[in-house]
């Protein structure tokens, strides 16, 4: 560990820590919203949920709103990542960084392609999410500190914008609908909760806080969703926020929201903070990213990156494979190896990283996803089956044009912004 990667946390943010009921060693989660330009780090508290710690304005980040595709779209991806010891880096290119892991289960299962998609320092981003090295440095610290405390991973959700009604409204009809809609999914099992939800792949589409019925028949990124249920209490609680959702969305249609333009960022976004930091890194010229976020709790996240005096190095693309070396908390890794995870319960727990929510009783089972045809099961807050779209076939990287959003998977509850396209 070099001296960047090994840096205290400065007293003030201990503070902050320690005013939130938090301890250095808990457990971290981060959220980037890519209109906002804007990254979260969460972290959870004595009573096991997570709370905000602080939300950093994010410097730069490429390509437009919607997933990556294939290498070389300069996409930044979307979609919800796992990240653990080896996939951080300290000796970065880009002063620190760790991997999104890009790509993961629910991006293979679609073809798609790419490496060495970061979040790092140096403000230069073609395909990642940049940060100050000051910001960077934090960041790195906080997971550094959780990894320390016994945390394995920490989850990274990704999304395109802040997954509120009128943001749903105003992109209703961008391409990419069918595969946001599957993100704000879990973005409102999060919000319900403030819990990690368990996100597993399966019939090419995230699922999160399953419950197989039958703990031998595990989820399969390209199979058949296996039946399964989920904890009564989150299933009622999304259910509840998505059917106001819904209302408020219909709203904002039947009155004539505007919708945003396509392609409205030709070459990424920059958090407005840093327009007269970096002009010659501003990708839209006097088109920013959108005004942060009055949902925001932390304010000191923009005088800290203010505040910062070290100017950074122009830096025309993100580091090469050769250039991201693996090996950091070998020591850590090492650790986790020598001393695996205990084995698991026969059914699988709702969580990962919080604490587990029991299985529901029988007598209280959700619906089904997928409930077998024979006989008619009758169960609590029953939803129709989403109806699998067959993956697109896979076609050489030439001959797909480049900025061409392909890919997503129309595979949904039907409850979720369906009736106003």
């Amino acid at each position: 560990m070099n001296e960047k990667a090994s840096r205290q946390l400065s007293p003030e943010m201990v503070s902050l820590i320690e005013k939130k009921g938090m301890t250095k060693e808990s457990p971290i989660l981060v959220r980037i919203f890519k209109e906002e330009s804007e990254l979260e780090v969460w972290k959870k508290t004595s009573d096991g949920k997570y709370a905000l710690l602080k939300t950093y304005p994010i410097c730069r980040w490429s390509g437009d709103l919607g997933p990556k595709i294939k290498t070389g779209d300069r996409q930044a991806p979307e979609g919800f990542y796992m990240i653990t010891p080896g996939l951080m880096n300290p000796n970065s290119s880009y002063y620190l960084s760790f991997n999104t892991g890009f790509p993961n289960a629910f991006d293979r299962s679609l073809n798609r392609t790419g490496s060495n998609l970061m979040v790092h320092g140096d403000c230069s981003s073609a395909g990642c999410y940049a940060m100050t090295d000051e910001q960077i440095g934090e960041i790195f610290a906080l997971a550094r500190e959780s990894f320390a405390g016994g945390q394995r991973a920490f989850q990274v959700q990704a999304y395109p914008f802040r997954m509120t009604p009128k943001n749903m409204a105003r992109h209703r009809n961008n391409p990419n609908m069918a595969f946001w809609r599957m993100l704000k999914e879990g973005n409102d099992h999060f919000e319900v909760t403030r819990e990690e939800p368990k996100v597993d792949v399966c019939d090419r589409r995230y699922v999160f806080n399953a419950i197989p019925f039958d703990p031998m028949q595990p989820f399969s990124a390209q199979q058949k969703c296996p039946v399964f249920d989920q904890p009564i209490e989150v299933s009622e609680a999304v259910k509840a926020k998505r059917d106001t959702d819904n209302k408020e969305y219909a709203d904002l249609v039947k009155h004539g929201t505007p919708t945003a333009p396509l392609n409205e960022f030709k070459d990424g976004g920059m958090n407005p903070v840093f327009a007269s930091r970096f002009p010659d890194r501003n990708p839209n010229s006097t088109r920013v990213a959108s005004t942060p976020s009055d949902l925001r709790e932390d304010s000191n996240a923009i005088s800290s990156a203010q505040a910062s005096s070290e100017p950074a190095t122009v830096v025309p693309a993100m580091a090469s494979a050769s250039d991201e070396k693996p090996g950091v908390f070998d020591r850590i890794g090492g650790w986790l190896k020598r001393n695996p995870a205990p084995q698991a319960a026969p059914v699988p727990q709702p969580q990962q990283a919080s604490e587990p929510l029991p299985p529901p009783a029988p007598k209280t089972r959700t619906a089904a996803t997928h409930a077998p045809k024979p006989k008619p099961v009758t169960q609590a807050a029953a939803r129709p089956a989403p109806v699998a779209t067959p993956a697109p076939a896979p076609q050489k990287e030439a001959q797909q044009p480049s900025g061409t959003i392909t890919g997503s998977t129309p595979i949904l509850s039907s409850g979720g912004f369906t009736s106003f396209h």
